[in-house]
């Protein structure tokens, strides 16, 4: 068994990034690449960073047999990615609020006319960031599912958090990661 302390990754700082439907968007190739100008940056991110997680359910067949567990099935799976925005941009608004569009009010003023919401599938692009190392994830069809409460109050800042689910391709990817890391090579 060998330790190495220089394969803890930390994820230090990074970007989330959108593109809006319909937008064409090249996907990157290293985790490292340009990255494609239709996507936005969505600003700060607090400090709790983007979590990435999978929610399986799991079907056991018990055997008749001694009440034991024969085999498991996944029936249900799925990839989410939440973050909790702290950056107030029309961008992040018209994310948080699917559908919705900041549009101009007048000389020096915007609006957001809160719709229902309605599908607002798109792209995302995560980089994190550990000094040299790089990650950066993939999500070609993702869509926000779930929002927190937004709370306006005197301590703390105005936080948008939402979670976004990852949707499979044709060859059932949800999601591509890339690094730049040599600790994920098989060594």
């Amino acid at each position: 068994m060998s330790t190495n302390a220089a394969e803890v990754a930390v994820g230090i700082t990074g970007a989330v990034y959108s593109a809006d439907q319909g937008a064409t968007v090249t996907a990157p190739t290293t985790s490292q690449s340009t990255v494609d100008t239709d996507l936005f940056n969505l600003g700060y991110v607090n400090e709790d960073g983007v979590e990435e997680a999978y929610d399986d359910t799991i079907e056991e067949i018990v055997a008749w047999q001694n009440a034991t567990v024969v085999r498991s099935l996944t029936t249900e799976s799925k990839a989410t990615l939440k973050f909790v925005l702290i950056q107030t941009k029309g961008k992040v608004l018209e994310l948080y609020h699917k559908g919705s569009e900041v549009t101009v009010a007048g000389s020096g003023e915007w609006k957001i006319e809160v719709k229902a919401p309605t599908p607002d599938r798109r792209c995302f692009l995560i980089d994190v960031i550990d000094g040299s190392k790089h990650i950066r994830i993939w999500v070609p069809d993702g869509e926000v599912t779930e929002r927190e409460p937004i709370a306006y109050k005197n301590d703390e800042p105005i936080a948008y958090s939402m979670t976004i689910t990852c949707y499979p391709d044709a060859n059932n990817v949800v999601l591509t990661k890339f690094s730049n890391d040599a600790s994920w090579g098989y060594s």
